[in-house]
């Protein structure tokens, strides 16, 4: 295992980790709170709660009104923001070194002591309603929501992480609360920071603030059950969107790195195959992708396409004849050079505090441990050309694809003709 001399992390007796990177050279810092407690955590009345309690955290504490929090970390040209996942909320913040410890008290203060005022809660009710608005009129947008839910209908993890608005309408000051009593733990939270930081003095801090927590007893989240179904909106769109799904790897399985491989082979660039043979050779679109996604417990290969309504269904035949041809003829040279993106991916990723804080935090939840860069890289290495091929096949034996259209899309072929072809 190779240790990084710049790495520590410690955790407190209630279970706060504190995790740190020191960067030398710096004269800034990202640092931040994420929780493990996202969309799936939530119960079917409880959807979208997540989301909204990340929008009230910057609403005003016990000692910052709304406007308070915005000024004390932009008085010193710093950055703040938060986002919902359906496995993680996060808060965070960057600095210039000298206003670290202010940044440490405002993200503290947002987590552990919003107020929840009503007044407030109508007021970001209203901006979540049209955030949801929003979405739904971006179709490269709302698609992804609805391949979820083709994925996995009537389920935590299948539901949109901005919720439905007539959820969104009732949520109140104790449901927020009282999401907060179920999910919020020291357990549940690592505090991570990368840049110009001190690792002892944060942990000073870390154990000041939050040292009073108890912990928290988070119910276990529902189990991800695949069954690949599909979603189909037909509306008057310039564009057909398409979006297909295969049920992949989790973040623990041993075909994590391959999904990866096989992932950037088939869609990650412009020298993949999906984009050479569709957009390259037949011009049948402008945008197409493929990409992984993970959580502990399942994870998804997908497909993105927006072409016209007359060549959807020529789109979705070729995406599932180049999946299964990559499966059978993929080379050593696509393999090496999928590597290497992700490679030159993790590595460039790393040159920005931000980006260090965001994977320390997300590696040490997932693993228990912040993962060394070089190990990853040794682990990307020693995938080979067989083991990427037989996730291939791996994939194409569910043959249970989900699927989410939208727009001009009465001539797409349905989900079940689509996994026909794939199984033949």
């Amino acid at each position: 295992m190779t240790i990084d001399p710049h790495l520590r992390v410690t955790t407190l007796p209630n279970g706060l980790r504190i995790a740190t990177r020191d960067m030398p050279g710096l004269h800034s810092a990202s640092l931040g709170v994420w929780v493990s407690a996202g969309g799936r955590n939530e119960r079917v009345e409880q959807n979208g709660i997540a989301h909204f309690l990340e929008h009230m955290a910057f609403k005003g504490t016990t000692t910052r009104s709304a406007l308070q929090i915005a000024e004390a970390i932009e008085d010193v040209g710093g950055f703040i923001n938060a986002y919902t996942s359906r496995d993680t909320t996060a808060y965070y913040v960057r600095v210039l070194e000298d206003d670290v410890d202010l940044a440490f008290d405002v993200i503290s203060d947002i987590v552990l002591n919003p107020i929840f005022d009503p007044r407030e809660i109508e007021v970001e009710r209203g901006v979540i309603l049209q955030e949801i608005g929003q979405s739904l009129d971006t179709p490269d947008d709302i698609i992804f929501d609805w391949l979820q839910e083709a994925a996995y209908p009537d389920q935590a993890i299948g539901r949109p992480i901005l919720g439905p608005a007539e959820r969104v309408g009732s949520f109140g000051r104790a449901d927020l609360a009282g999401f907060v009593a179920e999910n919020y733990g020291p357990g549940q939270m690592i505090v991570a920071a990368a840049g110009s930081v001190d690792h002892d003095r944060l942990v000073r801090l870390a154990e000041s603030a939050f040292g009073h927590m108890t912990a928290v007893t988070q119910k276990p989240r529902e189990a991800a059950v695949w069954q690949g179904r599909e979603v189909r909106n037909i509306k008057k769109l310039e564009q057909a969107h398409f979006a297909l799904a295969l049920e992949g790897p989790g973040y623990l399985d041993d075909d994590f790195y391959a999904a990866q491989i096989f992932s950037a082979a088939l869609g990650g660039g412009m020298s993949s195959r999906l984009f050479q043979k569709i957009r390259e050779e037949r011009g049948l679109c402008y945008t197409i992708f493929a990409q992984s996604g993970f959580h502990d417990d399942t994870g998804m290969l997908t497909v993105y396409a927006g072409t016209g309504g007359d060549d959807v269904a020529a789109l979705a035949d070729l995406t599932i004849d180049e999946i299964k041809r990559a499966a059978g003829d993929l080379t050593e040279v696509e393999v090496q050079r999928s590597k290497a993106q992700l490679r030159a991916g993790l590595l460039m990723g790393l040159e920005s505090p931000s980006g260090q804080a965001e994977r320390i935090a997300r590696v040490l939840a997932i693993w228990g441990r912040v993962l060394d860069p070089a190990e990853v890289a040794e682990r990307i290495a020693a995938v080979t050309l067989a083991d990427v091929r037989a996730h291939a096949e791996r994939l194409i034996g569910q043959a249970r694809p989900a699927l989410a259209l939208y727009g001009p899309v009465a001539g797409a072929p349905s989900r079940d003709r689509l996994a026909e072809r794939l199984a033949a």
